[in-house]
C-alpha cells in the first residue's frame, strides 16, 4: 500500500466557527483516509499561539480511521515565512493547502520561487469577481493548482491565467479545477425541534413567518437593507397581520466595520418585530434555526459563496439569495441548450458555460433567458457600482433594489408553509445530487485536484530566461 501523503494545510484555525474554519474541518474529515494533516490555524488574537495540539486519537474516534492524523499549530494572525519554513523542516509535508484571501497571505506568495523548488502550493480560491481582476494574477501564477469554489471563480481564473506572452506561460487545464462548496448534509437536515429551543428561539410567540439573516454586520453584507426590505414587506400585510411575522438577525448588532442595526431597526423600521440573536450557537442549534425560520435571505453586494444560505437549504429551508459571486451556484440556474429546437431542453449551467458568461448578475441580458431552482427567490442585481482599494482595485458591487426584496419575502409569505417546505426539500435534493454541493462531493474534487497535482508537478526551476524586448 502506497504511504498516505501529508498535507500542509493554511487557513482559520478548524475549531473555529468562520467559514473559512467550517469548510477546513470538513476537507479534512473528509480526506482524513487518504492524507495525513498539519494545520497552521490562523486566528485574530489566537490563546493558543505556539502550540502544538495533536487531535489525531479525536479524528481516529470521530471517522474511524485507524491511522487519522491531524495536528493543529495556532496561530495569532496569518503567520510568516520563518513559522513556514519551520513547519515545513519539522513535518516534511507533500504539499501546501492554502484556503482563505490572499490579501491576507502576501507573504506566502512572495515566497513561492523558494517554496515550489521543493513543495507544490495548492489554493483553494474563495472568490473573485468582474471585472476580471487581472491584478490577482500574480496569485495564481505563484500556485501549481487552483481549486475553485464557485463556477464563476473558475470561469475568472481560467480565463485571467490563459492569457500568453513573451514572459508568462498560461495556466495548463489540469492547474485549474471547479471544487464545489460543499454543506454537510449529515449536520444541515430536516429534523425535530425541541419544544424548548423553539420557544427560546421565539420568545414563546407563535409566528406565521420568521425571516433570517446570518452574517457579520459589515457593508458588504447589506444589513441595513434586510431591515429596510422588510419594514417595506410588513407594510405590505394587513394591519393585523403585521405583528405576526418577524425577522431574526444573527449577528453582533454593532460592529466597528458596519453599523449600529439597534439604531437602524428603531430608526427605519419602527413597529417592525427584529429580533437580534447575538449567543454563540453550535451546528446543532443552528441547524435547529434553519428548520423553525421559514426562510433565509443573502443580499451581499459580492459574495464567495454564501454559506448561511446553503447551509439552510441543505437543511430543506428556502431562500433568498441575490444574483452575484458565487451565491449563484446556489440558485440552480439553468438555460435552454437547444434554442432553436422546438423541443426545450433546459440544463444545469456549468463552470464550464462561465468562462464565456462572466457571470449572471446582468439583469438585462440573463433575467429573462435562465430559470431557477424552486427552492430560491432570486433577486436580481438593479445597479452595479465600482468599488476597490489598493490591494482589490476594481470589483463591481451588486445592489438590489429594497422593494423587490420586499417583494420576494412576501412570495415566500404568501406560499402554504407546505409548499414553502417542499421547496426547500427539493433543494436539499439537488444539493446533494445533480448540484454536487454536498460536503462528499467537495471532498471527493479536492482529492481529485492534490492527487492529480502530485502526479504533474515539476519543481520550479531556481531561475528563468526571458527574451529581452
Amino acid at each position: 500500500m502506497a504511504k498516505k501523503k501529508k498535507i500542509l494545510l493554511l487557513s482559520d484555525d478548524l475549531r473555529m466557527s468562520s467559514g473559512i474554519a467550517t469548510v477546513s474541518k470538513e476537507l479534512v474529515l473528509g480526506t482524513i483516509d487518504k492524507y495525513h494533516w498539519v494545520q497552521l490555524g490562523a486566528a485574530v488574537n489566537h490563546p493558543e499561539k505556539g502550540k502544538e495540539i495533536d487531535l489525531g486519537e479525536d479524528m481516529r474516534k470521530i471517522t474511524g480511521v485507524e491511522d487519522a492524523s491531524l495536528k493543529i499549530i495556532p496561530w495569532t494572525g496569518y503567520g510568516d515565512a520563518n513559522i513556514l519554513r519551520e513547519l515545513i523542516m519539522r513535518h516534511q509535508p507533500d504539499a501546501i493547502l492554502h484556503f482563505t484571501d490572499p490579501r491576507y497571505w502576501r507573504w506566502l506568495y512572495e515566497m513561492e520561487a523558494e517554496l515550489r523548488q521543493n513543495i507544490p502550493i495548492l489554493f483553494y480560491h474563495i472568490w473573485d469577481d468582474l471585472p476580471d481582476p487581472h491584478y490577482n494574477r500574480n496569485y495564481y501564477e505563484s500556485c501549481d493548482w487552483l481549486g475553485c469554489i464557485s463556477r464563476q471563480t473558475y470561469g475568472i481564473v481560467s480565463r485571467v491565467g490563459n492569457i500568453d506572452s513573451e514572459t508568462i506561460q498560461p495556466l495548463e487545464d489540469w492547474q485549474v479545477s471547479y471544487v464545489p462548496h460543499g454543506i454537510n448534509s449529515e449536520t444541515y437536515k430536516p429534523t425535530i425541534v425541541p419544544e424548548d429551543f423553539r420557544k427560546q428561539v421565539t420568545d414563546d410567540k407563535e409566528y406565521k413567518f420568521i425571516l433570517f439573516w446570518m452574517n457579520r454586520n459589515i457593508k458588504r453584507k447589506q444589513p441595513s437593507d434586510v431591515i429596510w426590505a422588510f419594514k417595506k414587506f410588513v407594510d405590505k400585510l394587513p394591519e393585523e397581520d403585521r405583528d405576526k411575522v418577524c425577522l431574526i438577525m444573527h449577528t453582533a448588532p454593532k460592529d466597528p466595520n458596519g453599523t449600529d442595526l439597534f439604531e437602524v431597526a428603531d430608526r427605519i423600521a419602527p413597529g417592525a418585530d427584529i429580533k437580534f440573536s447575538t449567543e454563540r450557537v453550535n451546528q446543532e442549534q443552528l441547524n435547529y434555526i434553519y428548520n423553525i425560520v421559514d426562510c433565509t435571505i443573502n443580499i451581499a453586494g459580492n459574495e464567495g459563496f454564501g454559506l448561511t444560505t446553503a447551509e439552510s437549504i441543505m437543511a430543506g429551508t428556502p431562500a433568498i439569495i441575490n444574483v452575484t459571486g458565487g451565491l449563484q451556484d446556489q440558485c440552480g440556474f439553468k438555460w435552454n441548450v437547444a434554442p432553436s429546437n422546438m423541443n426545450e431542453q433546459w440544463e444545469y449551467i456549468t463552470a464550464d458555460d462561465y468562462k464565456d458568461i462572466g457571470s449572471l448578475h446582468n439583469w438585462r441580458k440573463w433575467e429573462d433567458k435562465v430559470t431557477h431552482g424552486e427552492w430560491v427567490k432570486p433577486v436580481w442585481p438593479r445597479v452595479q457600482t465600482m468599488v476597490g482599494s489598493i490591494p482589490t482595485p476594481y470589483i463591481i458591487d451588486d445592489k438590489v433594489d429594497v422593494e423587490e426584496v420586499a417583494d420576494a419575502i412576501k412570495y415566500w409569505y404568501d406560499k402554504d408553509p407546505e409548499d414553502r417546505r417542499e421547496a426547500g426539500l427539493k433543494g436539499r435534493e439537488e444539493f446533494i445530487g445533480e448540484m454536487g454541493l454536498s460536503n462528499t462531493n467537495m471532498c471527493k474534487t479536492m482529492s481529485d485536484g492534490i492527487e492529480t497535482t502530485l502526479k504533474n508537478w515539476k519543481p520550479k526551476k531556481k531561475s528563468n530566461v526571458y527574451k529581452l524586448r
